[in-house]
């Protein structure tokens, strides 16, 4: 077949073992299977990850299985997206067919670890870099009982850079949700070979609490780097009371006290650098200021994570091939609609006059941007409690199926 070129595409068959659906009762027990056929529909699964439960790959394949044994008439095609956070890299190199290259790194605390970045080919023959800085310098790195962001730095994510550009890459995708660190990318600076120093001409161990002594910042040994493309999906400038500090400091452990120590450190790297402009960009404030960094000194350009990922998967012909779209992820609420995967599946779909369909684990019932969807399904319908639908998402994902099925008829008919 030649519908969804480069993409995973078969008919939806029934899985070949037995699902595992203890306890779950398929919803076409009480009807007859030919009254809710859905004959000759092509459908696009393209669903984000389900957040500590599944990857975006593995959603996909879930619900594939699911209508595959409600309807094997039914072709799908299963394509994986992202936004900027988890699961961009991955989405990325299966797009543009690319491999995985390991090194060795620091996580946000200073410890060995192995990370690994994607290397794709670009239209020349050359190699591009594709990663995440949530793989060195990441929150899921780092237990809770071990986290202290007035302790943690960006200093691995510099060093992973450092690596792919000795491999002469010649541009970079880096993605940066997920991170563990509020240190205006100092470490991912010092990583590349910038110098912070002291009054005294000292230089400064690569930490947030470090930032209060700063009065140089020394770029004279950075190393020269390629293009660097940063897939950022919020637009929070670097200070102020939706900067990094604010916003996202409390979910990375920083109480008050801490709060305070960490914009004051900001508010220092801002006045010794002298770029006051760039701390206010939209996007500044990501990954605990990375974003910041990542402007002034690397001349990188923020680009809405999505969008990157769709232009690599060319997911908007592939939506035009298709009937009907489901998407879906963990939580369907109202950060989905900022600029998170399935809002921006929604909206290409819209473009092309399709139906869309979206799967959550669970779904805001207050969520005025529903209305971006023609359906909403949720794990929750199955009333087996949040841990448990955490925990059996594959086996819920595929139960949903038959009323999958008949979703799809409601719309076919529509």
């Amino acid at each position: 077949m030649d519908f969804y070129p480069n993409i995973c595409l078969r008919m939806a068959k029934a899985p070949g073992r037995q699902s595992r659906r203890r306890g779950i009762k398929l919803r076409l027990q009480n009807r007859r299977q030919e009254d809710i056929k859905a004959p000759g529909m092509r459908i696009l699964i393209a669903c984000d990850k389900f957040k500590g439960s599944l990857s975006a790959k593995e959603a996909c394949e879930a619900l594939r299985e699911g209508l595959g044994a409600a309807d094997a008439s039914i072709e799908v095609g299963v394509c994986p997206v992202a936004d900027g956070g988890e699961g961009f890299a991955e989405a990325m190199v299966m797009a543009r067919g690319g491999k995985w290259h390991s090194c060795e790194s620091l996580d946000a605390l200073g410890r060995p670890i192995e990370v690994r970045y994607g290397m794709v080919s670009n239209g020349l023959g050359e190699d591009e870099a594709v990663m995440e800085m949530a793989e060195a310098s990441g929150l899921h790195r780092i237990p809770i009982e071990a986290r202290d962001v007035l302790r943690s730095s960006s200093l691995g994510t510099g060093s992973m850079i450092r690596n792919a550009v000795e491999l002469g890459v010649r541009r970079i995708f880096l993605g940066i949700g997920g991170s563990a660190t509020n240190d205006g990318g100092m470490g991912m600076l010092a990583g590349l070979g910038v110098k912070f120093r002291d009054e005294e001409g000292g230089e400064l161990e690569p930490l947030p609490t470090s930032l209060a002594a700063l009065v140089e910042v020394d770029a004279g040994g950075m190393i020269e780097l390629p293009p660097i493309e940063v897939a950022c999906d919020v637009e929070n400038p670097l200070l102020g009371p939706k900067g990094a500090t604010m916003i996202y400091g409390p979910q990375k452990g920083a109480g008050k006290e801490a709060r305070q120590i960490l914009e004051n450190g900001l508010t220092r790297l801002v006045e010794v650098t002298g770029n006051g402009l760039l701390a206010a960009t939209p996007g500044a404030g990501a990954a605990g200021g990375l974003g910041f960094g990542l402007l002034g000194f690397a001349g990188a350009r923020l680009r809405h994570g999505f969008e990157m990922v769709a232009e690599a998967l060319n997911l908007s012909s592939l939506v035009a091939g298709c009937d009907v779209v489901i998407t879906g992820e963990g939580s369907i609420d109202e950060q989905t609609f900022q600029g998170k995967a399935p809002a921006g599946v929604a909206r290409i779909a819209r473009e092309h006059g399709k139906k869309v369909i979206a799967v959550g684990g669970r779904v805001d019932p207050t969520c005025s941007e529903q209305r971006m969807f023609d359906r909403v399904l949720t794990l929750e319908s199955f009333e087996v409690g949040e841990e448990q639908s955490i925990a059996r998402a594959e086996e819920l994902l595929q139960a949903l199926g038959p009323e999958l099925r008949e979703v799809l008829v409601e719309l076919g008919k529509s």
